[in-house]
């Protein structure tokens, strides 16, 4: 079938396999590129220490795809994956996530290591237990103990149905205490319109908390600790945005960000927890790492992100600066998780004073956040294509879906299955 972008307001609502293979086998090829030029810092560091087996809870699109390709193919570590997708049928395509989870798989295999994907909700309590299971598997598979070395939380589901009261929540992306208004943009035209999100209800804050909180996340640990299945230097991330302070009023003041700071009192309960039932001198630690902003599926729709993000691009790129999602995960392990002293001692991880790992240290620059604002002031319709990066933004928002990748024939048959 001939497959071409079908979006609609700022989604997408198809997918290209032929193209979320090409860009899973191109992040592959740069975690093992980065690993070998910095292979003399890795001769520093102890293999007792390195991650050998390693979960990520939303492991299909973003960071969390990118946290399970470079743990296995920069480190050589077992991976269990999950999250839920659709998958493909002989007329249409899945999601993609569905490819990006069989590429892993595949290109895993091809290469010697162990990689396990389940199709399932992660907020589901059976499928906790369906995940020990598979991790015991894996280690088995492998010749190793199943004792969890990483685990990364990534979800990004926008419903969460709690498991101790099967109510259905559902989260909401608005401010909270008044109305927003703001400018963003359509990527597809260009065309610069005002966006206006009404303040939230206490109720679709409390459900944004309940769905992109840490309470899951608790869960998690507390099953796999319940089963002994984390060795005993275990590292835990969850991913979070901070931003800038012209997006707070839709972000970090609102609905999301109450569920972001949610995240955060997960992290110290975490920690908490680790020393009660570990002792005090424990090496399991639970980190956040607060990540740069990026072009992903949610991002598009959010009000004044687009708008910045195109703005953000078009100043870090000319000071080559910019990341996509798997150059700040192998920064995030290579320069903060398992630098030689952090990965025997956590307590060296490098931090900021609220503890947080801080991977967005580029785009929070001084001289990149003034040029950006600066910027975004002088920019019309007349000049978005010339003077920002909204064709950058366009482009990793097509490229997530599997469409725009250099190399493949877009008017050609792709096979769905």
């Amino acid at each position: 079938m001939v497959i071409k972008p079908m979006i609609r307001n700022n989604i997408c609502i198809n997918s290209h396999p032929i193209g979320c293979e090409r860009v899973v086998k191109r992040q592959i090829a740069y975690v093992k590129k980065r690993f070998v030029e910095h292979s003399e810092d890795s001769e520093k560091q102890k293999p007792e220490y390195m991650p050998k087996l390693a979960l990520v809870i939303g492991c299909s699109t973003g960071y969390g795809l990118a946290s399970r390709i470079a743990a296995a193919f920069g480190y050589g570590a077992v991976t269990i994956g999950l999250s839920l997708e659709k998958p493909a049928s002989e007329t249409k395509a899945g999601t993609p996530g569905f490819y990006n989870n069989r590429a892993v798989d595949k290109y895993a295999a091809e290469a010697g290591l162990v990689s396990s994907t389940l199709n399932c909700d992660a907020f589901a309590d059976e499928t906790k237990a369906q995940t020990i299971r598979a991790v015991r598997d894996a280690a088995a598979k492998a010749g190793i103990a199943p004792q969890i070395d990483l685990v990364i939380y990534s979800l990004a589901s926008p419903v969460r149905t709690d498991p101790k009261t099967g109510v259905m929540h559902r989260s909401a992306i608005k401010p909270i205490g008044g109305s927003f208004t703001g400018k963003t943009i359509d990527m597809m035209t260009g065309n610069i319109v005002t966006a206006r999100a009404e303040s939230a209800t206490e109720e679709e804050r409390a459900a944004t908390v309940k769905v992109m909180g840490g309470e899951d996340w608790e869960l998690w640990i507390d099953a796999l600790e319940n089963e002994n299945m984390l060795a005993p230097s275990a590292r835990t991330v969850a991913y979070t945005y901070i931003g800038p302070e012209l997006s707070w009023a839709i972000y970090k003041n609102g609905t999301i960000g109450a569920a972001k700071k949610d995240l955060e009192r997960a992290c110290t309960a975490i920690n908490r927890g680790f020393h009660e039932k570990n002792g005090v001198e424990t090496k399991k630690r639970a980190f956040i790492s607060v990540n740069k902003a990026l072009v992903t599926r949610a991002s598009a729709v959010i009000p004044i992100i687009p708008f910045y993000v195109s703005c953000l691009f078009k100043v870090m790129k000319d000071k080559g600066l910019h990341e996509g999602c798997i150059e700040q995960i192998v920064r995030l392990y290579r320069e903060r998780l398992y630098t030689p002293e952090a990965a025997i001692d956590p307590g060296k991880t490098p931090v900021d004073e609220a503890g947080r790992i801080r991977i967005d240290d580029l785009e929070m620059r001084d001289d990149v956040q003034k040029e950006t604002h600066a910027l975004m002031e002088t920019i019309t319709e007349e000049n978005i294509w010339s003077d920002t990066d909204v064709i950058g933004f366009k482009h990793d928002f097509l490229e997530a879906h599997g469409f725009g990748v250099e190399g493949i024939d877009y008017d050609a048959d792709a096979p769905l299955i």
